[in-house]
């Protein structure tokens, strides 16, 4: 019976490693991304006019190998599809033309496919009984193979830099990389009403895709003018994007504008010879599932969940953008809050590797990644978090020499004192503030983020055993450590200054480093209750006024306990903006101020569907449901839930294999996850009770209860 069941486990595993075994198209690593995000951020207007990026944008490589060593114990037939020109050879000899199938003989062979295509990606689609093309492919963008006088080859296996190849999801002959294109279906509008010389349309919130006028017949010139706000639409001479189009249509057919746009208004002006029935829209969008949930007993809470998760998902596109009205590019700071909002929502971590490699490009280096400097140092930042939330270490694998090449860049831009400073070409954002702050010199900010990256950098070398570089990044990010707190550290103000120049400090404290610091935990407990005390929790701080870092002011304090502060702060400011009526959260948002349309010197500049808006998300999962992995791809996680001032609250929180489910009381805990080994924290005031497992008490009224996987737990407690 034993040897039964192990032969039927042994078939069975068989069966299901050959099942999930499929063909799919593969490139070079990073160059889809690439070349699909120079069509994305091409696609900019401004009033109509081109707008591309100001950074330098990178290709794809035009010419490509693919290869494969192959061990067949029968002859086998494969059917080749390819994205471009191209030759194949087996075992170095080159077959005639373009063949679209090939027959290998059972034994060892080398198969290899180089593929040139200027156009789009070079890729390739191999699919045989078993041999199928994957990512244990291996490819290059120069094989170096060179033939000497005898006509032998040369050696390929050394000097040569092969990575694993790259695919997504293209798993169909027919679905070829350089054709994809985002989902679409049909929206009405939900009103309209003729204001002026035209109709203004509204569809209800905020959207994304391409207006559609039904039935449109006619001779004469049709002017669409879009905006976030029924004053943005209606302002003809200052909304941020708007078409003109010429008609000549002598029947009525349907007219679909060809350049995506974000509205929620549209007006619309004709000639009279024009004529239409209606406006409708193909809604635009990245098919994705609501795998995070979050639900409470406070209505504004849950409203603020469904909205950020709306505005995260009208951002989250073939990339994640900053906002759909006016950039549509992707900005590193912008994407790395989107990252972890996605962690604990969709979960969708191709969305996030494309983004990284998008924004990373190609060699050599010459800028800073957008041009600013904090973006290259969150772009670091955010390759370490992608592997602990996913436990896949591919990402850093194929993208560690481009890391080596951005950090390089880095250190030979340091000042004598081992520190970052701008220099010419060097933009130093930090943040949209309304107050003024200087950028020059030793900015504190930047050295804690540089720090972090070097941090980053020592791990990323660890996990690929690369002892020598690890010890090198290590030192550094100690050193620069070590400088911190004797070159910004305040006695007085009780927190880090702004900046430094000439080895002077400056008496201002910005919030920014401040907390930072607290959610690197750089600071000892003394220095981290001044930085709560008199940054954080101080009404006379210098204020924050872009959700952009509230993100980060509101989950340095979530991390020192202050979650009830937090509730507060969050009905204040993210339930300021839907008491205005938004269905989306903006890019900046300033209570004290009425007119909240303006920015960037044009009366409608602020983006009312901004990606770092949706930081509700993730300090909901992460500080309240308080699930966060502790080992990549939460094969350990904690769970420390947190009411702040709820009853009650419950929802999901998505892993790379399932979920982790919370419902948490005054009363009661429950919890049930599907995969990995979770450790649930929490406090009473009395001994707690617990059937499915045993409670662990911890001293100070605080136990911990081991949580398996597939297993529910209910704990009451005081």
């Amino acid at each position: 019976m034993r040897k039964l069941f192990v032969f039927l486990f042994v078939a069975i595993a068989a069966q299901t490693l050959f099942a999930e075994k499929v063909a799919t198209w593969i490139y070079y690593p990073g160059d889809f991304e690439i070349w699909l995000s120079n069509n994305v951020q091409n696609r900019r207007t401004a009033r109509g006019a081109f707008f591309p990026p100001f950074w330098k944008v990178d290709s794809h490589y035009v010419l490509v190998e693919f290869s494969k060593k192959l061990d067949l114990a029968a002859p086998e037939t494969v059917s080749l599809k390819v994205e471009g020109r191209y030759n194949v050879k087996l075992d170095g000899n080159m077959l005639f033309g373009f063949p679209d199938k090939v027959t290998i003989p059972a034994g060892k062979h080398s198969l290899n496919i180089k593929v040139f295509n200027q156009a789009t990606v070079p890729s390739i689609y191999v699919n045989g009984p078993t041999i199928k093309s994957d990512g244990s492919w291996k490819v290059t963008y120069e094989d170096k193979e060179w033939i000497d006088e005898s006509g032998k080859a040369s050696d390929t296996s050394s000097g040569t830099l092969y990575l694993d190849a790259a695919s997504w999801n293209f798993n169909s002959p027919d679905a070829t990389p350089s054709t994809y294109k985002l989902a679409t279906k049909p929206q009405p509008a939900v009103s309209h009403k003729q204001v002026g010389k035209g109709v203004l349309y509204d569809f209800g919130k905020e959207t994304f895709g391409y207006p559609k006028f039904n039935g449109l017949k006619g001779k004469g010139t049709l002017s669409v003018y879009y905006g976030e706000s029924p004053e943005e639409a209606l302002s003809v001479d200052s909304c941020e994007t708007l078409d003109h189009f010429t008609i000549d249509q002598p029947s009525a057919k349907d007219y679909t504008v060809d350049l995506s746009k974000a509205f929620r208004y549209v007006y619309v002006e004709k000639d009279n010879a024009l004529s239409y029935d209606s406006l409708s829209m193909q809604y635009e969008y990245l098919p994705l599932e609501y795998k995070g949930t979050f639900r409470c007993n406070d209505p504004l809470i849950n409203k603020m969940w469904d909205v950020g998760t709306y505005t995260l998902h009208l951002t989250t596109r073939e990339f994640f953008i900053d906002g759909i009205k006016r950039d549509r590019w992707l900005w590193s700071g912008d994407a790395y809050q989107s990252y972890l909002m996605n962690y604990y929502s969709f979960f969708d971590p191709d969305a996030v590797s494309r983004t990284i490699f998008a924004l990373r490009g190609k060699d050599p280096v010459t800028s800073h990644v957008n041009t600013i400097m904090d973006y290259t140092f969150y772009w670091f930042m955010s390759i370490y978090d992608y592997y602990q939330y996913t436990g896949n270490k591919k990402i850093i694998e194929q993208l560690y020499p481009r890391m080596k090449s951005l950090m390089d860049f880095c250190l030979s831009r340091r000042d004598a004192d081992g520190m970052m400073e701008g220099k010419a070409g060097d933009w130093v954002f930090i943040d949209w503030a309304d107050f003024k702050m200087s950028k020059a010199g030793q900015v504190s900010f930047e050295q804690l983020l540089f720090c972090r990256s070097l941090e980053t950098m020592a791990l990323c070398s660890n996990l690929l055993n690369n002892r020598q570089d690890a010890d090198s990044y290590t030192k550094l990010a100690t050193d620069l450590k070590a400088k911190l707190l004797p070159a910004f550290w305040s006695d007085k103000a009780g927190a880090f200054v702004h900046n430094r120049e000439n080895g002077q400090q400056s008496a201002q404290v910005t919030p920014f480093t401040n907390m930072f610091a607290v959610l690197f935990g750089y600071l000892d407990k003394s220095k981290t209750e001044a930085v709560k005390q008199n940054v954080l929790l101080n009404p006379h701080a210098l204020k924050i006024t872009t959700p952009y870092m509230r993100f980060y002011e509101l989950e340095a304090l979530c991390a020192l306990g202050e979650q009830k502060h937090v509730l507060k702060e969050m009905r204040d400011y993210w339930g300021g903006m839907i008491k205005l009526g938004a269905t989306t959260f903006w890019e900046k948002y300033n209570p004290e101020r009425t007119n909240q349309t303006a920015m960037y010197g044009r009366p409608f500049g602020n983006s009312f569907c901004h990606a770092w808006g949706a930081s509700p998300i993730y300090l909901l999962g992460k500080y309240y449901l308080g699930v966060k992995p502790t080992s990549p791809g939460y094969k350990t996680y904690d769970i420390e839930p947190s009411l702040g001032d709820l009853q009650w609250m419950e929802g999901d929180v998505p892993t790379p294999n399932g979920k982790v489910h919370l419902y948490f009381n005054t009363k009661e805990i429950r919890v049930k996850a599907d995969e990995g080994v979770g450790t649930l924290r929490f406090s009473s005031k009395s001994k707690p009770s617990c059937k499915e497992g045993p409670i662990v008490a911890k001293g100070g009224n605080k136990y911990e209860l081991e949580i398996q996987a597939g297993k529910e737990y209910s704990v009451k407690y005081k």
